[in-house]
């Protein structure tokens, strides 16, 4: 059994949800948010663990057409959780946690998805949003992939999506200089749809359009335009964990982290 299926609390009639995520139906609408406010709703293994089950659930229930992922407490998400970091669980039992677990489900997810953003969306807050398939934004929705600044690679097949998404200009100003990127330029971009002041609100009427449609009809749609991406996005996605694996705690990944918890700028001058 999945932990995170052990861990679940199911609701009277309702899908199973866990105190790090919570999961509501609106009609044919399910509605998954990220619950831990306290952290800006960064992603631990119980996180990733919770939203890779719940899009699972998803696809398998016919009764739901289209997905929304929005965050608690005034934000999307703050990327890794890196206070966690170094004090991962050990789980019990021989199945895959975490991270690319996580992405893997994410590339493959079948049905509509879509995301509303508000507050900040950095690291996998922000390349997670290159899977979903409309991403509405409030006014104070903030992006930021600070991959270069930690020292490491970039993730979830983003070298291949934020250059067809965004263009390679925009994509090498917001990685390279580790840049903020406000609503009105995720719009500009191609980053984000649309934007307005409720924008779960507006993310929910989208969907409750889309949930309107015959779901298999939007499933076969949805895996024809993932099946033209698919060969892109899994070379990316190899390239960036090699890539990954060599910058891992190198020197300029060590000062980041270092820094990071001493709460001080990085210091790359002789790197």
């Amino acid at each position: 059994m999945r932990e995170a299926e052990a861990e679940a609390k199911t609701e009277p009639n309702g899908p199973a949800q866990s105190d790090e995520l919570l999961v509501e139906n609106k009609g044919r609408v399910r509605v998954l948010t990220l619950n831990r406010p306290q952290q800006k709703n960064a992603f631990n293994d119980a996180l990733y663990d919770g939203v890779r089950d719940a899009l699972t659930d998803a696809m398998e229930d016919d009764s739901v057409a289209c997905v929304v992922v929005t965050g608690a407490g005034g934000a999307f998400s703050a990327g890794q959780d890196l206070g966690e970091m170094g004090n991962r669980p050990v789980h019990e039992d021989d199945e895959p946690h975490g991270f690319d677990p996580f992405v893997t489900e994410l590339m493959s997810f079948a049905k509509p998805l879509i995301a509303a953003v508000d507050g900040v969306a950095v690291g996998v807050g922000v390349t997670m949003l290159l899977h979903c398939d409309l991403v509405l934004v409030g006014p104070s929705a903030r992006f930021r992939a600070p991959f270069v600044s930690l020292g490491i690679a970039a993730e979830a097949g983003s070298t291949a999506l934020f250059p067809s998404t965004i263009g390679w200009q925009e994509t090498a100003a917001f990685l390279f200089r580790s840049a903020w990127m406000n609503a009105d330029e995720a719009v500009r971009t191609g980053l984000a749809w649309r934007k307005g002041d409720a924008v779960l609100e507006a993310a929910l009427e989208v969907a409750g359009e889309i949930a309107a449609m015959p779901v298999s009809t939007l499933v076969a749609n949805k895996q024809a335009l993932l099946a033209a991406r698919a060969d892109l996005v899994n070379a990316a996605r190899q390239r960036e964990n090699a890539t990954l694996a060599k910058l891992g705690g190198g020197p300029a990944n060590r000062e980041a982290l270092k820094a990071f918890m001493e709460k001080r700028p990085a210091d790359f001058s002789n790197l």
